[in-house]
């Protein structure tokens, strides 16, 4: 590992010692890379097999779908490479400009967005492609509040505890998004947003009775939305056939029904790759997206299913691992982002098994989405940038 040399006449702030490439590799963890990579390639074959035969009975290209998963997953990689060669100076500009960009795009979503499953939630750029804000809106919370927090710290220079002042300025910040998010309505992007900022907030070690409050006002809210009407009759009878799985099989519960018979078809090594009778029959709606893991139990088994669960895992607990070396903010940017990972994967493969209501969130690095890709491929990277300041 080298150093370029620097002219010490020179303050260090305008000339800070430039790492060399083979430096910049040694901080990157390759594991969480490769645990990326292979979440995705598996996702593509998942996507490959739940549109092979749709695609053929219109028509259309069996490989379709597999090429835009794949197509978005190098856009992905190369976003996580620029993502991870922020340093702290720009991670402070990066942190308001997502938010401040993805605020914009959910405010756009009210004038010229489009609706797709009953959420009032994309942005259409062209006839085959779609933007979704609240994707990138997750990503934007995290590290808005990691900057707010450890700037604020800086000020007092004291190392107490968040002031009153500093959770009602982050409660803002995340109460702007959330509402807009509810407006749409997209129930599993709120719920991912709220866990990832509980997550930041836990870690910027808030005080117990504002943890305790905002679950309160949480619950609260939630009580008040169904009671206002902010979500639709669709949402509804999802938490009702969740309660009540028999009751609605062919209306509310049949999705579920469908992913529960094909993930029981596939046994503990599945059907095989394209054998799966569930699935080419596209018995089971959505199933490259929300339901991709039933794919995955149908043709892979259990087997199959757990070895996604185990990646899930992985890249979770290297996540942990970056935040324990980081620094405050680094700390805060990985606890928020491994919150949001292992929600959405939980809240995903638990919709699946009939464990958690059914919200419509995709399952990280697996299923079909752009937005969702694009914004997961950043976050890599700003784990991976944390994780080379933390060893350099």
């Amino acid at each position: 590992m080298t150093y370029a040399a620097r002219d010490p006449r020179v303050p260090f702030a305008l000339n800070p010692p430039v790492l060399s490439l083979d430096r910049r590799a040694q901080g990157q963890d390759h594991v969480l890379n490769a645990t990326a990579l292979a979440l995705s390639l598996i996702g593509a074959v998942l996507v490959w097999a739940a549109t092979r035969d749709q695609q053929i009975v219109i028509g259309g290209n069996p490989q379709a779908f597999l090429y835009r998963h794949l197509i978005n997953l190098v856009i992905a990689a190369g976003l996580m490479v620029a993502a991870s060669r922020l340093d702290a100076r720009l991670l402070r500009l990066f942190g308001p400009i997502v938010y401040l960009a993805s605020l914009g795009g959910l405010l756009l979503v009210f004038v010229a967005g489009s609706t797709i499953n009953g959420a009032h939630a994309w942005i259409r750029l062209s006839s085959s492609v779609e933007l979704q804000p609240s994707e990138f809106m997750k990503l934007g919370l995290i590290v808005g509040m990691a900057v707010l927090f450890t700037q604020r710290a800086a000020r007092r220079d004291d190392g107490s505890p968040p002031t009153t002042g500093d959770v009602l300025l982050v409660i803002g910040l995340v109460a702007v998004p959330f509402g807009l998010i509810m407006l749409q309505p997209d129930l599993g992007s709120a719920m991912v947003l709220a866990s990832a900022a509980f997550g930041v907030l836990i870690t910027a070690n808030v005080r117990a009775r504002w943890t305790i409050g905002l679950i309160v006002l949480g619950v609260l809210v939630a009580v008040i939305a169904v009671k206002a009407g902010v979500l639709q009759d669709y949402q509804l009878a999802r938490f009702t056939s969740f309660t009540h799985p028999n009751r609605d099989v062919q209306g509310a519960a049949y999705n579920v029904t469908q992913a529960h018979i094909a993930i029981a078809d596939g046994g503990l090594f599945g059907t095989g790759l394209f054998h799966g009778p569930q699935t080419n029959g596209g018995f089971v709606p959505e199933q490259q997206t929300d339901f991709v893991f039933s794919v995955a139990g149908e043709e892979f088994g259990l087997l199959g299913g757990s070895c996604i669960v185990a990646l899930c895992a992985l890249l979770c607990w290297r996540g942990l691992r970056i935040a324990r070396d980081a620094d405050d903010a680094g700390r805060l940017v990985a606890v928020g982002v491994v919150c949001w990972f292992a929600f959405q994967a939980f809240q995903n493969i638990g919709m699946n098994l009939g464990l958690t209501p059914v919200t419509g969130v995709p399952l990280p690095f697996v299923s079909y989405g752009g937005s969702s890709m694009f914004a997961q491929g950043l976050a890599i990277g700003l784990l991976q940038s944390v994780r080379r300041r933390s060893a350099g």
